[in-house]
């Protein structure tokens, strides 16, 4: 019996294979094959080479790791026990199946069933924990800039208050949610989620259950509101308190999501960002 360890490099700032090697303390009498996991190419190869019977892999990661995992084996169908292991920086989607830092790997195939699909800029694509829209995107692309100079440790929590501060200007949009239309005005919010946490801990819509057998996403508008206002409300997002505030607060619940924003902005997938986009659409399908 072997389990494949399969680790991301970059992950968790670039500590990804060092976190990693924290299995070693759970896989004690097992035989260890660690990989890395942005160099397999060939999904249906690997798991063909792999027994089924005995072998069992394990997925180290944060949540963008996950994202392109479930993207690249779209399609492959596969039987080999599937683990995961936290070694992001973030790991929303570990925080939001309930468990902690230092948890032993947890069984996950019952989460990457029958993912929602988000299209935006003519891509088409999975994802796990949801859609960031608005000031949650531009934070995105702020930490990509600032990792490309070389700042090692990024800061979301800081440039989000800058962006909210100084930066990022909320637009107007509108929305649709299975058929029904909606205007906001002033809108710092606005992401698509299949579950409760992202953003590195920002408990977006709090009564998310990523596998509820309805199959509903919750979309969050955070709008209406000035920016001392908003900078007021926007900590309590850490703690899903946020939705205390419903004069510039709501969550919708539906199959199809589209919002469209009045001028061009970040958008991020489970923390991959995409940029220059007015419109997006998530549904399950």
């Amino acid at each position: 019996m072997s389990t494949y360890v399969l680790f991301n490099m970059l992950s968790g700032n670039g500590k990804g294979k060092e976190k990693a090697d924290e299995l070693k303390v759970f896989l004690r009498g097992k035989k260890a094959v660690y990989k890395d996991i942005t160099k397999i190419t060939d999904w249906a190869g690997f798991f063909a080479d792999l027994n089924y019977r005995e072998d069992e892999v394990i997925i180290c990661g944060g949540d963008g790791t996950l994202n392109h995992f479930i993207n690249d084996t779209e399609g492959l169908k596969y039987s080999i026990p599937l683990y995961y292991y936290p070694t992001g920086s973030g790991n929303d989607f570990w925080n939001d199946i309930g468990k902690k830092p230092g948890d032993n790997p947890a069984r996950i195939e019952q989460y990457l069933k029958d993912l929602p699909f988000v299209e935006v800029n003519g891509m088409k694509q999975r994802f796990l924990n949801g859609i960031g829209y608005g000031i949650d995107g531009y934070c995105c692309e702020e930490g990509d800039r600032q990792r490309a100079a070389g700042n090692k440790k990024i800061n979301y929590t800081n440039i989000a208050i800058n962006g909210l501060l100084f930066k990022y200007k909320p637009t107007n949009a509108e929305i649709e949610v299975d058929g029904q239309h909606f205007s906001y005005k002033k809108v710092w919010l606005a992401p698509s989620m299949n579950g409760r946490y992202y953003g590195g801990g920002m408990i977006a819509t709090p009564a998310q259950d990523r596998l509820s057998k309805d199959r509903l996403l919750s979309l969050l508008l955070f709008h209406g509101s000035g920016k001392l206002v908003t900078l007021a409300i926007f900590p309590s997002i850490f703690k899903g308190k946020h939705i205390e505030h419903p004069k510039n607060v709501e969550v919708k619940t539906g199959h199809r999501i589209k919002v469209t924003f009045d001028r061009p902005v970040a958008l991020q997938i489970d923390g991959e960002t995409v940029l220059n986009v007015k419109t997006y659409t998530a549904y399950k399908e």
